[in-house]
């Protein structure tokens, strides 16, 4: 790994100044890459996950993929303009100026997850290259098939000095993480985004860390219920949950309780009338997630929680290997039950009940802040005092997930959730050098201002103006 890092470096400096044409053609061998073998990725996404459903793969890993990489060769030419900035008084009448460049950092290091193996490599490349850098990527032990297949193809598009995949297993990544990369991005649990951190630490690593946590959805009481659960139900069942902006859990008020539990089961089942056989739906990644899951599940109902298995063919789920969990509603959810203490990743949804808008703020707040929240509701005065009494990576209103669609969005975490953001022109920003240059005029500046020894009347003078 480090002789590819030491290669891909040399060819980066070698490069420098990396022309917009070259990044362009960077992204279009990256979209040409993910379009020309999208079938071969979902096949190999359904063979990682046991089952993966082959339209959901394209619509969250390859259409995923393809959009921000051409919508940032479509706007990188503007990103990389240079930004003039106010020069301060008097050197700008004297003919001084300042402005701000934005420079590739080198080899950017992504650490990619398991549960959008395609999309959460290629959409991060999106500004890699548009920021003109090359990338290294480790991919994820837990998609073996996923990883060996972006090996197989990477050299066809690409010279390892502009793009190489490694794979292996946490001393792989452990490894991957202490490499004095110029900027280092990983997608993952937040535990193990404490230890990437201290790795990075080292080297001084620039990182962004992209995490998760328990992000709610709070149904306001002028919510439309219907549609709400709806989609709560949709963004939870989304991959089987297993997504970092995944409604972990949903608060509602008091005597609207039974109502959104009703309006959740109706919308589960209308949207997979089966499960074990439908193509639709996605499958646990693994046996060691499925057993976690399961065992949340017991630990809810053993502490008095109600479970309600939303499962309208009355499958036999038990008799199945398939690694499959329908949507399981947890009414009752206490602090004391794991679905409550750690972020779920898969489809068990806790309902808590609130009696005011300000309750349900507080249960937020005294938690960890989330990657994302979702606030369903048409009091406009309601919706602000939750955008504004709450912090969180970013918001879906009237929805879940969709934010993360939105490429000029930065997507984010804060605090336990992860620090720093990409996507779009705030993903350009992020993995480039923001370089300030200050040209000074022909004047003697210093002379004029007093600020060249020897200093007298005119610096007294100067430092008096200054001070106001």
């Amino acid at each position: 790994m480090r002789e590819i890092l030491d290669r891909q470096r040399a060819a980066f400096m070698a490069e420098l100044p990396v022309p917009i044409d070259v990044r362009r053609d960077r992204l279009r061998r990256a979209v040409a890459m993910v379009k020309d073998n999208a079938a071969r990725f979902c096949d190999a996404l359904s063979e990682d996950f046991g089952h993966r459903s082959p339209r959901q793969s394209m619509i969250t890993d390859v259409v995923a993929s393809v959009s921000p990489l051409k919508h940032a060769e479509k706007m990188v030419t503007r990103w990389a303009r240079r930004e003039k900035k106010p020069v301060m008084f008097p050197l700008g009448l004297l003919g001084a100026r300042a402005w701000v460049e934005y420079q590739p950092k080198g080899v950017v290091g992504i650490i990619a997850p398991w549960n959008f193996p395609v999309n959460l490599v290629m959409s991060p490349l999106a500004g890699v290259f548009a920021a003109g850098n090359r990338a290294m990527v480790k991919t994820s032990e837990f998609t073996p098939a996923t990883a060996a297949l972006f090996e197989e193809l990477c050299p066809r598009y690409f010279d390892p000095a502009e793009l190489a995949f490694v794979s292996g297993g946490p001393e792989v990544g452990q490894a991957f993480s202490a490499l004095p990369f110029d900027h280092l991005l990983f997608t993952g649990a937040t535990g193990i985004g404490r230890h990437i951190l201290h790795a990075a630490a080292d080297n001084l690593t620039p990182v962004t860390l992209e995490l998760g946590g328990k992000s709610p959805a709070i149904l306001g009481r002028s919510a439309n219920l219907a549609q709400a659960t709806e989609r709560v139900a949709m963004g939870k069942m989304l991959n089987a949950g297993q997504i970092c902006i995944a409604p972990d859990y949903l608060m509602v008020a008091a005597e609207q309780e039974q109502a959104a539990v009703d309006g959740l089961v109706r919308a589960a089942s209308a949207m997979y009338p089966t499960l074990l056989s439908n193509p639709d739906y996605t499958a646990i990644i693994n046996d060691r997630h499925f057993a976690r899951l399961t065992a949340a599940i017991d630990d809810a109902r053993a502490k008095g929680a109600e479970v309600i298995a939303v499962n309208p063919a009355n499958e036999d789920f038990a008799a199945s290997n398939a690694r499959k969990l329908p949507l399981h509603i947890i009414r009752n959810a206490t602090d004391d039950m794991t679905v409550m203490q750690e972020e779920i990743f898969g489809p068990l949804l806790p309902v808590r009940k609130y009696d005011s808008i300000d309750g349900a703020i507080g249960e937020v707040n005294r938690r960890d802040r989330p990657l994302a929240l979702y606030y369903f509701g048409s009091d406009e005065a309601e919706r602000r005092r939750v955008l504004d009494r709450t912090i969180s990576g970013g918001v879906s209103l009237d929805d879940t997930i969709f934010h993360v669609s939105m490429e000029e969005l930065p997507f984010g975490g804060i605090g336990p959730s992860g620090m720093g953001a990409y996507h779009g022109e705030p993903g350009f920003r992020t993995f480039s050098h923001a370089k300030s240059v200050f040209k000074q005029s022909r004047f003697d500046v210093a002379g004029l201002g007093g600020l060249k020894p020897p200093y007298g009347r005119k610096t007294d003078a100067a430092i008096k103006q200054q001070l106001g």
